[in-house]
């Protein structure tokens, strides 16, 4: 499957950062355990690894860091 778009942003209620992927009308949403002041690198990397954890292709230009 691939994956139209993918997101990470910072839920303040959870206190955790959220990766949402999109894929036509379907969205999933998975967190994952970085500080709030993770680097670029550091998100990137753990949205890699969930995208791909969730079985979705997608190109890595594509990923979108909200703060």
């Amino acid at each position: 499957m691939r994956a139209d778009r993918v997101e990470i942003s910072w839920d303040a209620a959870q206190a955790k950062w959220l990766v949402r992927i999109e894929s036509g009308e379907e969205a999933i949403r998975r967190h994952c355990q970085l500080p709030m002041n993770a680097d670029e690198a550091k998100l990137r990397s753990a949205v890699e690894q969930t995208v791909r954890d969730e079985g979705y292709d997608f190109e890595q230009a594509r990923i979108v860091i909200r703060r």
